[in-house]
């Protein structure tokens, strides 16, 4: 059975191999991916095929700007890999005739929520995908004794202005409000008195 898994592996990337840039393209043009919204901090890894010089990796700018060579800046933050990738590959057009881009996200340093205050582990925590209010409190590990339930707060900046929203543990806990439960967007912090 591992004999046949590890023969298997080796023929789906043999098949990844020998398949034509413009195949794979297409694949990614009609498939359900890309929806990642890209947050300034995040490490990115941009491709061209056949152009190794104009590969590499880079970070989005606290601006939401990244440099590519010969596309120059091109905002990243707040859109989508599949835009961003559509983006360079226009770019590219007036210099490499039908260029095969590939983004990829390395790391996502940008899409981070913070947990602070009477938490059993205060801190940053990664969001690899959507999570809400009473899930960042159990990846803080929790809430502490002395912590004042009814009392939390989403501080969410939006368009340079911050506001608090209220929640209230002891409701969701008793399922009640649940509308409270928000899902958390990067750059959240969570504030347990």
């Amino acid at each position: 059975m591992l004999k046949a898994l590890k023969l298997l592996g080796t023929l789906l990337s043999l098949a990844v191999l020998f398949a034509t840039p413009l195949a794979l393209a297409e694949e990614t043009d009609n498939s359900v991916m890309g929806t990642y919204p890209i947050q300034p901090g995040d490490q990115l890894a941009v491709s061209v095929w056949k152009e190794d010089e104009m590969s590499g990796q880079v970070t989005v700018r606290p601006d939401g700007y990244i440099t590519v060579p010969l596309v120059g800046e091109i905002q990243a933050g707040g859109g989508t890999i599949e835009t961003l990738r559509q983006q360079i590959t226009e770019r590219l057009n007036k210099f490499i005739p039908d260029p095969v881009v590939t983004v990829s996200v390395l790391n996502l340093s940008g899409n981070t929520v913070y947990v602070l205050g009477h938490v059993n582990r205060p801190g940053v925590f990664p969001m690899v995908r959507n999570i809400d209010v009473m899930q960042a409190l159990s990846m803080a590990g929790g809430t502490s004794t002395y912590a004042a339930l009814n009392k939390i707060k989403v501080l969410r900046r939006e368009n340079g202005k911050l506001s608090a929203i209220p929640f209230e543990y002891g409701d969701v806990e008793k399922g009640k409000h649940l509308e409270q439960n928000i899902l958390l967007k990067a750059g959240d912090v969570v504030v347990v008195p």
